[in-house]
């Protein structure tokens, strides 16, 4: 903020809000900590003992005063509540349309990779005016992502997907750290967020040179080098389901279960295949643990979504080219989904 530089400057949709809810949480505080504070000295000073013989008068208590101090704060807590609450919920809840940015945590660095390919390292280009979906996972150990300039901040958690968004209002570049102790250089996991114009973001991500090959490609072509297809059809007639239109659908499993394929479900199917089986499958995939990085993973995902699922009245589209001939190789992706 302007003139108090101690503390970040607001640079996102949610700064404003995050910190209204601070301010007010603290100056409840304040508030209590000195009326509470002046009430004992006070009452020390007027009903001290005065004498050695003094004895109390009893005291009575007054319903009037006992429901006038359990019913202000509770009032006050509610309102902490309820504002917390859909602060949350605004917090967790992306927008539909967002700029989607794949983040891997390693010690000691920050791996980021935009949708079309473009790579980074402790540096992160978003554009101004536009929502930024991060979906992050570790490679080693507990990391915890802070940006803030934008009042956003989540644990990166190994074997684990967590989200977070944010909307950036002003260019410029800001700061990000890793307030989670990680290890013996845990002081040097930072990183910068660089915010610019529109534009200037869609001719930065344009211009990344090489041969950036977005992450759907390169879960695509995963899936074809595991020899994924070779079960998984499009059809559904393969030894494992369809996984066209997979994510967000409900799946039944053998034990009756139901449960949402999201993408902790697909992680889960490809490194303990057996842990879920769909109902209807035998469980004869083999665990790629040790076979994918994280990276891979999140690329695998990423061509799961891509596939969507079939239109009323079409056919479902191809998940795959179709299967090499001669030997197949190991069934892969998943079979329980």
């Amino acid at each position: 903020m302007p003139g108090f530089p101690l503390f970040p400057r607001q640079a996102s949709t949610m700064a404003g809000r995050v910190d209204a809810l601070f301010f007010f949480l603290l100056a409840v505080s304040a508030f209590f900590v000195i009326i509470i504070a002046l009430l004992i000295i006070g009452f020390a000073i007027r009903y001290r003992r005065r004498t050695a013989s003094a004895v109390g008068a009893p005291v009575h208590s007054a319903l009037a005063l006992e429901i006038f101090w359990t019913a202000i704060p509770l009032g006050l807590a509610m309102i902490m509540f309820v504002w917390g609450a859909r602060l949350y919920v605004s917090m967790a809840s992306p927008p539909p349309e967002t700029e989607d940015v794949l983040v891997v945590g390693k010690q000691w660095m920050w791996k980021f990779q935009h949708m079309n390919g473009r790579r980074e390292i402790d540096e992160l280009h978003v554009p101004a005016g536009r929502a930024v979906r991060l979906t992050m996972t570790s490679e080693d150990v507990i990391h915890d992502l802070f940006i803030p300039a934008f009042r956003v901040k989540a644990d990166v958690i190994p074997g684990r997907y967590s989200t977070i968004w944010f909307e950036a209002t002003t260019p410029g570049r800001y700061h990000l750290f890793c307030s989670q102790y990680c290890g013996t250089r845990h002081s040097a996991m930072t990183g910068v967020v660089v915010v610019m114009d529109p534009t200037e973001y869609a001719a930065w991500l344009a211009g990344g040179g090489g041969s950036s090959v977005s992450p759907v490609e390169a879960g695509q072509k995963l899936f074809q080098d595991l020899a994924c297809a070779t079960c998984h059809l499009a059809s559904g007639q393969g030894r494992g389901p369809s996984l066209v239109g997979l994510v967000g659908r409900k799946v039944t499993l053998g034990t009756g279960e139901v449960v949402t394929a999201d993408e902790g479900y697909i992680r889960e199917s490809v490194l303990s295949p057996a842990a879920k089986i769909a109902a209807g499958y035998q469980p004869i995939m083999p665990t790629f643990q040790g076979l994918v990085s994280e990276e891979q993973l999140l690329q695998l995902i990423e061509y799961i979504k891509s596939l969507g699922g079939p239109q009323p009245g079409q056919a479902a589209p191809a998940a795959a080219p179709a299967p090499r001939q001669g030997k197949p190789g190991p069934p892969a992706g998943q079979n329980q989904n």
